[in-house]
């Protein structure tokens, strides 16, 4: 039999990787979605290929628009007015800077710089959106005068969780409670998540009501607005100029790449960037691009690029071909320079020329890279330098909040059974599943039998497990689920106490970058899994219900069949006892008490372990409770969204005191007789 190991791919990692190499469960897990993307991507090269004439790529972007608006919940409601202020402004020789704010929706403020050529107007003009830097867009200082320079007027902003518009600042640190902007995003997306409203939708809206600032201008002229950005920016503005009419030119840098290429390199690297279902619904990185055609566009890339420049070639020919279906060859083009991640400055001119060209009849300006001579402070709108010490501005986790508050869902059983399928994206259904089971190895040890086994499953992901079973079973048999590396300890415990003990290895594993120690191991792996349309809580669902049937088979004893999940795995443990109705009892241990407390609260942790795409809008951890029930459950050490255990008093109230099943029980430790049937 083919061992399952050898189907895993070697990673390549970047150097800001931890140094603690990926596991063998990680690895795994990643080639098995790495193959499911490649079979998505095969199958989108087939509709591409399908597309001869300017009717096909019409209706294939009226689809992908329509799918990628649903994907991301539509975008918010812009009716709200702008209320832009300007706080202060600074002259320069042949330009001044005025630094403001503007209402992106009610109560979520944006601060940016505007910078506004000498001169009569109206001037085209040119957002820019700042890469993932603390400095937001004050690191677009040089980029901006260059704009300015030639001509344009340039609105410089902050995307959120960065500059001005931290989301989790600390006044007493003078920064963020978290190590840096991707983390910030990060939690930002995982918050979204569970509300059924992906973090994009408010990067995009943030740019398209600055574009409704720019229209505000009488110094701007409304039919020459074009859109620039580089990495993270660079991605803003390809959804921008793909989903917004008024972009009549755009520049995305350092960002357009395949998503084959980033997938056996870098990899998925943010929440906005990779919204779930995406591959899994056809698309690759380049639909945003091409979404954008017959318009002028630029892709622009780096040689050394950690988005790979090899993808990037890939997009830029396949996008090439869309634009010449409206005989608009030459409205796409590609402009490279050497070096690594964001090297523009030699390129800049190339940049600036581009727009020139397309937004102005006037050339005679030549565009330049300038170096920073404004101090950044003068760039500073607030006075504390954060809205949310300033101007109390609205923050992702507060509209999170206010939007979970209205989703109070309640089911019946039917209903719960088909949302827990939904949700979590689990694919296998219990008491159906079949395993070819290898005995990697057995031993023999005092009072049970342990053996590490090795399951695959064809068309699923196979893993690891260890079956330890004792030579008198007195109690039954444990689903014992608790991470990647079950304590030895721990097993001989249970078992020596009666249980037959089958405890898989989780999928995921560990071993990636660490966007931020209170987010975990898991950030960028989640990314990975609901790019495909998976969930991690559903992959592991998929080994809990091999491992199960597998265990109900192969140990028929009679005895009751329990499960016990501690941690991220304790959410699986609700879900598979609330699927599967042969667990007699659940078990979970130190676990989040409730979806709905994490959406209250500004920090969750270990959050993208256990985020599922828009749970709130279909159950809570209440209502698995109330679906497992009239079985029995115990929950052990209940935790609060910081990792504090809750006392009986506040586990209740999560419940709903009327709601509580007589079958539950609050433990605040481990029983010391031990867990039994």
């Amino acid at each position: 039999m083919r061992l399952f190991w050898t189907a895993m791919v070697s990673i390549a990692f970047s150097a800001s990787v931890a140094a603690e190499p990926p596991d063998q469960a990680r690895l795994a897990a990643t080639a098995y979605l790495d193959g499911l993307a490649e079979q998505f991507l095969s199958l989108r090269a087939q509709d591409m290929a399908a597309i001869r004439d300017r009717a096909g790529a019409e209706k294939r972007q009226t689809e992908t628009r329509a799918k990628i608006l649903s994907l991301i919940g539509g975008l918010p409601d812009q009716n709200n007015a702008l209320h832009a202020q300007i706080f202060s402004s600074h002259k320069e020789a042949s330009f001044h800077v005025e630094n403001i704010t503007f209402e992106s929706l009610p109560g979520f403020l944006v601060t940016a710089n505007v910078y506004v050529p000498e001169g009569k107007g109206p001037f085209p003009a040119i957002i820019i959106s700042p890469g993932h830097s603390p400095s937001g867009k004050v690191s677009d200082y040089s980029t901006a005068v260059a704009f300015v320079r030639a001509g344009f007027v340039v609105l410089a902003y902050d995307i959120l969780g960065e500059g001005e518009r931290l989301q989790h600042f600390d006044p007493k640190n003078n920064k963020s409670l978290l190590e840096r902007p991707t983390a910030e995003h990060s939690l930002a997306a995982y918050q979204s998540l569970l509300v059924g409203k992906p973090v994009v939708r408010l990067f995009i809206n943030d740019a398209m009501r600055g574009i409704d600032y720019l229209e505000s201008r009488q110094d701007v002229d409304h039919a020459r607005i074009g859109a620039f950005g580089c990495s993270g920016g660079g991605a803003i503005t390809a959804y921008v100029a793909a989903l917004d009419a008024r972009v009549k030119a755009a520049a995305s840098a350092c960002f357009v790449t395949s998503m084959h290429e980033l997938l056996k390199g870098i990899g998925p690297q943010e929440g906005e960037q990779s919204t779930p279902g995406f591959t899994a619904a056809g698309f690759d990185l380049v639909d945003w691009v091409e979404l954008a055609a017959p318009k002028p566009y630029a892709i622009v890339s780096t040689t050394e690029d950690m988005f790979p420049y090899a993808g990037a070639h890939e997009a830029y020919n396949e996008a090439k071909k869309f634009w010449s279906l409206w005989d608009s060859e030459d409205g796409l083009v590609w402009i490279t320079g050497l070096g690594h991640h964001g090297n523009l400055k030699p390129i800049i001119p190339e940049i600036v020329g581009f727009f020139v060209r397309n937004l102005k009849s006037d050339v005679a300006r030549k565009p330049a890279f300038a170096d920073s001579a404004l101090h950044p402070e003068d760039l500073v709108v607030t006075k504390t330098g954060q809205l949310s010490t300033s101007l109390n501005s609205e923050t992702v986790q507060s509209l999170v909040k206010t939007e979970a508050v209205h989703l109070t869902p309640r089911n019946d059983a039917m209903q719960i059974q088909k949302a827990i399928k939904y949700i979590t994206k689990a694919t296998l259904e219990p008491g159906h599943s079949s395993a070819a089971v290898e005995i990697l190895s057995k031993e023999d040890r005092s009072g049970y039998r342990y053996e590490s086994l090795r399951f695959a499953v064809k068309g699923a992901l196979g893993f690891d497990a260890i079956l330890a079973i004792p030579t008198k079973p007195t109690k039954g048999s444990l689903l014992y689920l608790d991470g990647v590396s079950p304590s030895s300890t721990r097993l001989e415990e249970l078992t020596k106490a009666g249980w037959v003990v089958l405890a898989p290895i989780s999928a995921g594993g560990h071993g990636e970058e660490i966007k931020a120690a209170i987010l975990g191991d898991y950030t960028l792996f989640a990314l990975r899994a609901m790019l495909v349309g998976r969930t991690i809580t559903g992959l592991r669902m998929d080994q809990a219900i091999i491992a199960t049937d597998w265990l109900t088979h192969n140990q028929k004893s009679g005895r009751p069949l329990a499960i016990y999940g501690a941690g991220a795995e304790g959410l699986v443990a609700l879900h598979m006892a609330a699927l599967d109705k042969r667990f007699s009892k659940a078990y979970v241990a130190d676990t989040l008490a409730s979806y709905q407390f994490a959406a209250a609260t500004p920090i969750t942790k270990d959050l993208p372990e256990i985020a599922l795409p828009n749970v709130l809008g279909s159950y809570d951890v209440p209502d698995l409770v109330q679906e497992i029930a009239p079985r029995k459950i115990v929950f052990i050490s209940p935790r609060d969204p910081s990792g504090k255990v809750l006392t009986e008093s506040e586990f209740d109230a999560i419940l709903g005191n009327t709601n509580k099943p007589s079958c539950l029980t609050w433990l605040s430790h481990e029983p010391s007789k031990g867990i039994t049937p």
